[in-house]
């Protein structure tokens, strides 16, 4: 368990450094997962070292929810006021991903 923990925080940590020294505009988290996946990919990682931990992780999801659920009450108020752009731009956000997807698919297909 430590070990797989350990991978993962690891990979996690190289990505926020490489993100704040770098000054990327992509988050270190999202850099760290990706160096993750690529070191599973490339077999410097073992599957079975960080399968247990990340399940823990998934399962317990949910969890990292619970803030930024409380922010969007706090500023309900703010959010009444901006439904319209949104919903708009929810709503152009969504056309465009499922044309872009469409595509996609379209092209590999």
């Amino acid at each position: 368990m430590y070990k797989g923990l350990a991978v993962v925080f690891s990979f996690y940590f190289l990505g926020e450094i490489i993100a704040e020294v770098g000054s990327l505009p992509v988050p270190g988290n999202v850099l760290g997962m990706t160096f993750l996946f690529l070191a599973l990919v490339g077999g410097v990682i073992d599957l079975e070292d960080v399968e247990k931990e990340s399940e823990f992780f998934v399962r317990n999801m949910s969890i990292m929810f619970v803030p930024p659920g409380v922010g969007v009450m706090v500023y309900f108020d703010l959010l009444k006021e901006e439904i319209l752009p949104i919903v708009g731009a929810l709503f152009i956000g969504f056309v465009i991903t499922v044309g872009v997807t469409g595509k996609v698919v379209e092209v590999l297909r």
